[in-house]
């Protein structure tokens, strides 16, 4: 596959969830979990298809501005770096939002059972759900918030909107960086003491990853029972080490003893996903903590 009507076309292809340019020529794709170099793009076409695709949503990427991390009309997600951050050419991931719908069997395993994943659910447990990028984080998340009774009023907080979820009663925020012209910049946690706000009866933060996490602990051991986010780590055990790090960067008074007492109060569950051989993602790991 090669000239950038190949990346177009693995843009719509509904089978891929991302497309990813590596050193402004390689050409690579995710098909069913399975990522393969795809084909390759000539010198200079992928900065001219992002000068293009960025334009209408009034983002910029060049030497001033190397970096950009936007969401497109159609929900498709967009991260690049072009030179001189990016070293040997510019690099992008494309991640594609497709609206299917997982379910919670799509997740079980000999680990954990989908009955055991919608108890989860119905005992609302305050859930951390922890794996590398592309274990199937939010596509959990989407599954266990089409769980939560309907009766129940559900906040969803994303710095891009991914969550694909049934859900009736959704309330969803997203983040905003400030603008060139000045516009005031939400981070996760303006979303986050604002939605506290909006009587939730579930919170779910995407990604837990900065300052919010000091008002997430905080808001899930003061009663947001049921709660929801999720994590990059390793393991179990190291996502609420994670956890206790973000906690610590925004606490410098508070010791580290008392921080982990805030985490393993305000966390009830850690649920670790993981990929295997077929591309298959599933539970690997669960960690409950004793109250």
């Amino acid at each position: 596959m090669t000239s950038i009507e190949g990346l177009r076309r693995l843009l719509d292809d509904p089978d891929v969830t991302d497309v990813l340019v590596n050193h402004g020529t390689e050409l690579w794709s995710d098909r069913h979990g399975s990522l393969q170099r795809v084909g390759s793009l000539s010198p200079g076409e992928i900065d001219v298809e992002l000068e293009r695709i960025l334009a209408p949503i009034g983002r910029r990427l060049d030497r001033i501005h190397p970096m950009v991390d936007a969401r497109l009309a159609d929900g498709t997600r967009v991260s690049a770096v072009v030179a001189p951050i990016a070293v040997h050419g510019t690099c992008a991931a494309f991640r594609l939002l497709r609206h299917r719908r997982f379910s919670l069997a799509d997740f079980s395993s000999e680990v954990m059972s989908c009955d055991e994943l919608l108890a989860l659910v119905h005992e609302r447990r305050n859930v951390l759900v922890s794996g590398a990028t592309g274990s199937g984080k939010t596509s959990l998340l989407g599954a266990l918030v089409s769980a939560v009774p309907p009766d129940e009023r559900v906040v969803i907080l994303e710095d891009v909107h991914e969550i694909v979820t049934t859900h009736p009663h959704l309330v969803r925020l997203e983040t905003r960086l400030p603008t060139a012209d000045h516009r005031a910049g939400f981070d996760l946690d303006d979303l986050l003491r604002a939605s506290l706000r909006l009587r939730p009866d579930r919170l779910v933060v995407g990604e837990v990853r900065g300052a919010e996490a000091v008002t997430l602990v905080n808001a899930l051991n003061t009663g947001h029972l049921g709660s929801l986010s999720t994590i990059h780590a390793n393991n179990a055990h190291d996502a609420l080490g994670r956890l206790c790090l973000l906690l610590h960067r925004s606490l410098h008074a508070v010791d580290a003893r008392t921080i982990e007492a805030m985490v393993r109060s305000a966390v009830q569950v850690v649920v670790h996903l993981g990929r295997n051989s077929d591309g298959r993602r599933r539970v690997e790991q669960v960690l409950r903590l004793p109250r």
